[in-house]
């Protein structure tokens, strides 16, 4: 969520989570007014903090950190009241060492991600050079030929228009121009070497399946939607190609 404030997880941990006081205790929630532009900012304000922090304490979970949801309530509640069981000193200590732990644990779980990729990646990539169709090229580039197409194939220099799936071995979709219900459009030769060398195999109005080994995608680095050492399985159309343009005689001379 792109929040209006730019509130570092030690600030927010110290405002809390929810504008909701603790010691205010009903058996329904009260009604929420949001009739005049003051009750929609004092909501939007108390809704912006507590969407943000929901997604920290989600990681926080999953990364097995537990967190006392009552306890971050009390204390936007003590916050706002200026009624402070710690110093600010001691809630900054604190504070920069769940830090320091969540970092710890981020790179650790990014450690088994990449070193789990890598071995999926190579069983992958063995089991599916085998299959009837596939092709294996020397930089160990995969494809197969889904839909033939005809006419001119692109040079890496020209600027290609596409509609493609992107998908992980597991079959997880991270990418679509499909879904997103637009093509995409650029040069060739800016994109992975993986697509640089696989679409300049294709002609117009042809579909290929392409299995890009990591070396030819996004190597050792994890892009959060892509883990470090994944082999990415591409379904590509070519829909169009855009010339680069030749460089005229004075630009020529010049050189």
């Amino acid at each position: 969520m792109k929040s209006i404030y730019k509130i570092s997880l030690v600030a927010l941990a110290v405002v809390g989570l929810t504008a909701c006081n603790q010691e205010e205790k009903t058996t329904t929630a009260p009604e929420v007014k949001l009739e005049t532009s003051a009750q929609k900012q004092a909501y939007s304000v108390g809704a912006s903090i507590g969407k943000y922090m929901s997604g920290h304490i989600k990681e926080q979970e999953e990364l097995g950190l537990p967190v006392d949801r009552s306890l971050i309530i009390t204390g936007f509640s003590n916050g706002l009241n200026d009624e402070l069981k710690l110093t600010e000193e001691e809630m900054q200590t604190v504070l920069q060492s769940l830090d320091e732990t969540l970092n710890q644990k981020r790179q650790a779980q990014a450690a088994a991600l990449a070193e789990k990729a890598q071995a999926e990646s190579k069983a992958f990539l063995e089991a599916n050079k085998a299959k009837e169709g596939v092709v294996t090229t020397e930089s160990g580039l995969q494809y197969e030929v889904l839909t033939p197409g005809t006419g001119e194939k692109p040079a890496a220099e020209d600027t290609v228009e596409v509609h493609y799936v992107g998908t992980l071995t597991d079959g997880t979709e991270f990418d679509s121009s499909i879904a997103r219900g637009e093509s995409a459009k650029f040069p060739l030769n800016r994109v992975i070497p993986g697509w640089t060398e696989g679409v300049q195999l294709m002609s117009v109005g042809a579909k290929y399946k392409f299995v890009i080994p990591a070396e030819l995608a996004y190597g050792n680095r994890d892009t959060g939607t892509i883990p470090a050492n994944s082999t990415l399985i591409f379904e590509v159309e070519l829909l169009s190609i855009e010339k680069a343009s030749a460089p005229t005689a004075d630009a020529a001379a010049a050189k």
